[in-house]
């Protein structure tokens, strides 16, 4: 693989096979960025509905209890 590189311009190297690549699997790594991304999202909603159930509880529990037994 270097003997086929070493004889070509720096150009082709570092300009016309990254984008030949992008062109290439564009759609894949799009795919994969939107995937992760909308992954982290989920994760996030699940931390912050989480978080808000337990201060809910929290506070709901705290609230019954300062009224004393029914």
């Amino acid at each position: 693989m270097r003997e086929i590189f070493a004889g070509l311009p720096w150009w082709v190297k570092w300009i016309a096979v990254p984008v030949i690549a992008l062109v290439v699997f564009g759609s894949v790594i799009a795919t994969v960025v939107g995937f992760v991304i909308q992954l982290l999202f989920k994760v996030l909603l699940f931390v912050a509905l989480v978080g808000g159930l337990i201060y809910v509880v929290r506070k709901f529990m705290s609230s019954s209890s300062s009224r004393g037994d029914w």
